[in-house]
Order: structure tokens, then sequence, then C-alpha cells
């Protein structure tokens, strides 16, 4: 009988291993997310990459819309601005309209570009300023090419009445090339 006992006590921990042993070999649901997961990544990157390939060198539209956005926030917080600090793009209806007819005119176009620093040595821009609200289109600098790369910024703005202190919803829009 203590025979019997022996033999039945060595066989069951074999039997254990083997059941340990074959239960190894199947994925896990974590290991399968984590490998999809990775894949996926990967196969992204591959394609940020590859699309990178493909724009030509000379492209610059980053560039023309970083500058666009700058001269938008220099034109609105310094050339036309109410001076109201808690608004912010509020900008003075009287300063506006000097701002269009007198520094986007012909006469002070050049100077006014200087001004905004996008005449440099190597890069030259030029500028087209829209203003428009629910009643008005008021644009001014130089018309739009046909084809060049041209950055775009708009800005809703507010345009108080100097007189009346009333103001109005208007959208700025910058574009330089």
């Amino acid at each position: 009988m203590s025979h019997k006992g022996t033999m039945k006590n060595m066989t069951r921990p074999n039997l254990f291993k083997r059941k340990l042993r074959g239960n190894d070999e199947g994925q896990v649901t974590i290991d399968y997310l984590m490998g999809i997961t990775i894949f996926i990544v990967a196969l992204f990157f591959i394609f940020q990459y590859s699309a990178g390939l493909f724009t030509p060198f000379q492209s610059n539209s980053d560039e023309v819309t970083l500058v666009a956005d700058r001269v938008a926030t220099s034109i609105t917080e310094k050339e036309i601005s109410a001076g109201d600090i808690r608004t912010p793009n509020l900008i003075d209806e009287d300063k506006t309209n000097d701002y269009f007819d007198n520094k986007l005119s012909d006469n002070g176009y050049y100077t006014e570009i200087e001004n905004l620093g996008m005449r440099g040595e190597y890069h030259r821009y030029d500028l087209n300023v829209t203003l428009e609200n629910s009643t008005d289109i008021r644009m001014a600098g130089k018309p739009l090419p046909l084809s060049d790369n041209i950055g775009q910024t708009k800005r809703i703005v507010l345009i108080e009445d100097s007189d009346t202190g009333e103001t109005e919803t208007a959208i700025l829009s910058v574009r330089v090339w």
C-alpha cells in the first residue's frame, strides 16, 4: 500500500508540470494588444516620415503662415488697438479707418511693410489685409496673386465706435506671400 501511495504522489507532479508547460505556448490578451499597439505606432511613424519625403523642398507655407500670424498680432494689438487691455482684439474704428486709408494705401504701403519687418535682406513679403463685417468689406494692400504660396491668418475682432462706444464683430484677414 505504501508503494502505491508513493507512486501516486510521483505521477501527480509530472502531470501538473505537463499542464503548465502546455499553457505557456499560448498568447495572453495583454501580449497580443501590446504587439498590435507597437505595430500600429510603427506604421504611423512610417507614414509620417514617407509623407515628408514627397513634400517639395521649396515649400514654405508654414513660414508664411507664421509671418501672417505675427503681422496680424502686430496690427491688431499695436496699430489699431482700442487700448483696452481687458478686451483682447478690441480695435478702434477711427484708427482702423486711418490704417486702411493711409498706412496701407499706395503711398504708405512700403513704409508699413518695412515697419512690420517684412522686407529683409533675403526674404521679402507682400501683404493684403481685409476687414469684413456684416455690412462692409474693406481691403487694403497688394492684390492677391493667382499662383503663389499664401499664408493667411483670420482673427475675430470687435470694432469699437469712438463716439458711441458700441461694438461690432468683424473678421480681420491677413494674407502674406
